[in-house]
This record gives structure tokens, C-alpha cells and sequence, in this order.
């Protein structure tokens, strides 16, 4: 038997939701993967981006408690975030600017494609 996302520190019932909805359904997977990767598929199978579920991915990858990121070790997650957000971006929505897509993703315009 595979061990599920949830076993994985700091990854709870709502991970584990999102990660089945990217595609990963264990904890084997999501590790092989590793955290840039299998961040990148959760945004793209809709889950919007934030930071700290980011750096908690990370962390529990390397069995640390979610808080144990700080300083410059955060800074370079932050920047690795931003470069995994910033990938996606024109992915998600074809045939727009990087500007509107940009406005897109924070709701200032409508979606191109709306989802549902």
C-alpha cells in the first residue's frame, strides 16, 4: 500500500484534495516529483498560488515544521515561487497578453476561459 499525501509533515486532508486533482495520489509520487514540480501541476489544475502553502510543501518534503523557514532560506523559496508562478502564467490562458493575463489571474479582468 502507497502512503497517502497526507503522511507527508504539514500536508492535511485539503492537500492531499488538491494534490488528487494535479494528478498526484501518494506520497511516493509527490516526492519523486519534488516540490517545484508538483507545485507547478497543483497551479495548473486550477489551485491558486500561494506562498506559504508553497514554502509548507518544501518544508515537508524535508520532514520540517511548516515555521522552520525563515531568513535567507525563505527569500530563495520566495524567488523559486515566484519563477514556478511566473511559468504558468501564459499557460493558463491562451491567446492574452502577459499583461492580461497577469490581470486575469488577480481578477482585474474577466477570464478568457472561465473554469467550470
Amino acid at each position: 500500500m502507497t502512503d497517502p499525501v497526507s503522511s507527508i509533515p504539514n500536508l492535511g486532508p485539503a492537500s492531499e484534495r488538491a494534490f488528487a486533482r494535479a494528478g498526484i495520489h501518494s506520497a511516493d509520487a509527490l516526492r519523486a516529483l519534488g516540490a517545484d514540480e508538483a507545485y507547478r501541476r497543483l497551479l495548473l489544475s486550477g489551485s491558486a498560488p500561494h506562498f506559504i502553502g508553497y514554502y509548507v510543501l518544501v518544508m515537508g518534503l524535508q520532514g520540517r515544521p511548516w515555521n522552520d523557514c525563515k531568513g535567507a532560506e525563505k527569500i530563495a523559496l520566495r524567488k523559486r515561487f515566484d519563477a514556478i508562478k511566473s511559468s504558468i502564467l501564459g499557460t493558463k490562458e491562451k491567446g492574452r497578453s502577459d499583461l492580461e493575463a497577469a490581470l486575469s489571474f488577480f481578477g482585474v479582468v474577466e477570464r478568457a476561459n472561465p473554469p467550470g
